[in-house]
């Protein structure tokens, strides 16, 4: 995300001052463009919050360096003038590179925050800390610009929200929403554990499918590379003197055959479906398609849907204060899943119901598609009981549980598998080696 300042005059010619926040500078000035056409203004300029590095020197002492964000160079020369300095120079950071910091680093800053807390440490105080001990640079600088704001009085949703960017969507709303809260230590302690377990996940989803995958994609490029190119040059030896080929040896000359004819065709058909299937995926349609059936693949699909009816659970009873408005905690916890689909099946389905219609938690949650049969059992005891915040913990554990658990056993069955069919193809290409070696040629004729 970067900051715009613009300027404009009103019809009266009564200048005024702006900021906003946008992800690029295209969709800034279309935001800023949108803004003045609603209230007759006209724009006169528009400025990007930019890093400035500066050196700068008080009194005698040693001359220092920095950086200071700042819409022009005039505002950190004059900041530092008025805090004693001396200006030598102040000059345009010409390239910024601010990369999104790793996901454990979002986790380690999160989880040490909620951990002070605890310990009734104030949390301005923790975010000084935080600040001066983080290595990765990026994720320093942001909580220093949040400290600077949350001090000035900004409302902490909006300051974390202008950073989502960096922390993603879900952890800015949650820690934005944390410092309004009267729990702000449950919130972090919640948020962390939310951001362990998609990382774990994520790692496992890796371990499962896409390691496999690509082990699986190497061992065809190895064979193609054998059947296409070393095992024709031998082969081909004996069609020279007009020796038969044993069958093996034949079909396999064959196979090569076709792949040294066909390049393109086979280039096509191992690239052009992947690549079709990205760039798919990267339309709304696609992901919506992608996540619904994400979910109904053999073995790896229940997992996957059962660890976003768990991302649900948690994330709807950390947020459910026991109320009579519980959608905000639902809309927010089917957006926390990170499934298209199923975000779409509550938003469209079940608080429609709710909130038109009247119907119960359990039955709109049930009329969306997207709860195990268990799960509804579970939320309409909570439901006739009043424990429902409860029993949304209890879902949360007892499928983290059971993902993690049968989770573990698929990648050992999925390497058992890979380990199998490497040894199959390994013997097939062994055999027909030997086969080759077995040829006789026949004696001259004299």
């Amino acid at each position: 995300m970067i900051e715009l300042r613009f300027k404009a005059t009103k019809p009266n010619g009564q200048s005024i001052v702006g900021t906003l926040s946008a992800p690029n500078m295209s969709l800034g000035k279309k935001k800023v463009q949108k803004l003045v056409e609603q209230h007759g203004l006209k724009t006169e300029s528009i400025e990007k919050k930019s890093t400035f590095l500066y050196k700068a020197q008080k009194g005698d002492a040693k001359p220092i360096k920095g950086e200071q964000k700042a819409f022009t160079k005039e505002e950190v020369t004059t900041a530092l003038t008025k805090l004693g300095y001396r200006v030598i120079s102040v000059n345009k950071k010409l390239f910024e590179f601010n990369t999104k910091p790793p996901t454990q680093e979002i986790v380690s800053f999160v989880k040490i925050s909620a951990e002070l807390m605890e310990q009734k440490l104030p949390f301005s105080e923790i975010m000084t800390l935080l600040t001066n001990d983080l290595e990765n640079k990026t994720l320093r600088e942001t909580l220093k610009q949040i400290n600077n704001e949350l001090k000035k009085g900004t409302d902490s949703e909006v300051v974390y929200l202008k950073y989502e960017s960096i922390f993603g969507k879900f952890t800015a709303y949650m820690l934005g929403l944390a410092s309004k809260s009267g729990n702000m230590t449950e919130i972090y302690k919640a948020t962390a554990k939310f951001l362990e377990r998609q990382q774990e996940f994520r790692k496992n989803l890796r371990s499962a499918l896409i390691t496999p995958m690509i082990t699986l994609f190497v061992l065809f490029l190895a064979v193609l590379f054998y059947v296409g190119y070393i095992f024709p040059e031998t082969a081909k030896l004996f069609e020279k003197f007009d020796i038969e080929l044993p069958p093996m040896t034949a079909a396999t000359l064959d196979m090569s055959d076709f792949i040294l004819g066909n390049p393109i065709l086979i280039a096509l058909v191992m690239f052009v479906p992947p690549i079709l299937l990205w760039q798919f995926s990267k339309t709304k349609k696609g992901k919506l398609f992608l996540d619904q059936y994400m979910m109904k693949i053999p073995v790896m699909g229940s997992l996957i849907h059962k660890t976003n009816i768990e991302v649900f659970c948690r994330v709807f009873y950390t947020l459910y204060t026991g109320s009579a408005d519980s959608i905000e905690p639902i809309r927010i916890a089917a957006e926390a899943t990170g499934n298209q689909y199923f975000e779409k099946q509550i938003k469209e389905i079940s608080i429609p119901l709710m909130t038109s219609k009247g119907v119960g938690l359990t039955d709109a949650l049930e009329a969306s598609g997207v709860f195990t049969p268990t799960a509804i059992s579970r939320f309409h005891s909570g439901e006739e009981t009043g424990t429902i915040k409860n029993t949304a913990k209890q879902l949360a554990n007892y499928y983290e549980s059971e993902t993690v658990f049968r989770l573990k056993n698929v990648i050992e069955m999925i390497q058992v598998w890979i380990a199998m069919i490497i040894m199959i193809v390994m013997i097939g290409l062994t055999l027909v080696s030997a086969e080759t070696a077995t040829i006789n040629p026949k004696p001259p004729v004299m």
